[in-house]
């Protein structure tokens, strides 16, 4: 993962962009701007308050196991927890086996969820072990077939997130991306890297345009690396890309949906949040977090203190004890410690970004 901090913003920028309604099978997106699926990170607390921020579109959850979603799984029905807010969502689900994920979505379609998204993209060795994630990829007849069955076995959009391929020599996204056009799939979602580059190296730009120059009709979504409104806007001026999907970034600037929109509007985007408004949204997520998960939730805020330290103006010593919290109480102390010292920080390179010593945040 590159240690680069992400790059300043500037005011005085116009961008000719498409911001007409994007519809994605019978659904209208809010807007073209949407929540990539993150492993660990994309959980119900999280979606709620970055909605809350404004300019998001379609959110997607956290990767769900089809195996044991079919097994209701606790762990898995938590990754799937929603609310009437909670839209436009899309379940995202992976697994080697193709019955299973036919029955799988199926089974998100008759609770109510209005999109299914598949997992082609992972890079996780432990994903691609079981036959799933980028894994794929590697096998253009089988993934075919897998798209066929799981459009075939729903009403609602289905979608596929996927990379440029498994590695520099088996680039095989634009021919998937136009067979799974032709099998009925809504949209694509591409990251401009391979399985073997991971999050490593520089996204393609020219391999997100080839993959949009492959399809007719179903909106192109471009993924990789954008930190910033302009590397958002400059992903679908130079791809043609319809939309663009932020993980990462969202974590590092949890505004960027906002501050992408005033760009469009030709407004200041590059203003911070006022100090009390980061400091609300730190407590806010981490209370949405306590709703659904209790006491668990100060072992899973931890890991977002190392994204959101550098952007929320932590000092270090503050985010440091925020990563190893034990308690509700803790935490009112800390927040209300980071309140009286807001800005101290000196370094705006997120934790997250560079390595860490073990101990509590091992659970990371």
């Amino acid at each position: 993962m590159s240690t680069s901090a992400p790059a300043p913003a500037t005011t005085s920028l116009a961008w000719t962009v498409d911001e007409s309604p994007l519809s994605i099978g019978p659904r209208v997106m809010p807007s073209r701007d949407f929540l990539a699926p993150l492993a660990g990170y994309t959980h119900l607390a999280f979606r709620r308050v970055i909605r809350g921020l404004g300019g998001l579109g379609l959110a997607t959850t956290d990767l769900v196991q089809a195996t044991l979603l079919l097994a209701r799984r606790p762990r898995s029905l938590e990754l799937i927890e929603t609310d009437p807010h909670d839209i436009p969502l899309s379940v995202q689900i992976f697994g080697g086996k193709v019955g299973e994920l036919a029955k799988a979505a199926r089974l998100l379609e008759s609770k109510g969820y209005q999109g299914i998204d598949l997992n082609m993209g992972c890079p996780m060795a432990h994903i691609n072990g079981q036959g799933g994630g980028a894994k794929l990829m590697c096998d253009t007849d089988g993934a075919c077939g897998l798209v066929e069955q799981v459009v075939n076995a729903v009403s609602v959009p289905v979608t596929v997130k996927m990379r440029l391929g498994w590695d520099s020599t088996r680039l095989n996204a634009p021919v998937l991306a136009r067979e799974f056009e032709r099998l009925g799939v809504a949209a694509v979602t591409i990251h401009g890297r391979t399985r073997a580059q991971g999050f490593h190296g520089s996204v393609s730009i020219d391999g997100i345009r080839a993959v949009v120059e492959a399809v007719d009709r179903i909106p192109i979504i471009g993924n990789g690396d954008v930190r910033t409104p302009q590397q958002a806007l400059e992903m679908r001026q130079q791809t043609g890309c319809q939309a663009v999907a932020i993980g990462r970034g969202a974590l590092l600037d949890p505004w960027i949906f906002q501050r992408i929109e005033r760009a469009i509007r030709g407004e200041n985007f590059d203003s911070p949040p006022s100090n009390e408004d980061q400091i609300a949204f730190l407590r806010q997520h981490f209370h949405l977090m306590y709703e659904q998960h209790a006491d668990f939730s100060c072992l899973m805020f931890r890991k977002f203190a190392a994204w959101y330290g550098a952007r929320l103006g932590v000092p270090e010593d503050l985010e440091d004890r925020l990563r190893r919290f034990e308690s509700v109480e803790e935490f009112e102390t800390i927040v209300d410690q980071i309140a009286a010292r807001h800005g101290e920080r000196e370094t705006t390179v997120p934790t997250a970004l560079i390595k860490v010593p073990n101990g509590p945040i091992e659970h990371w």
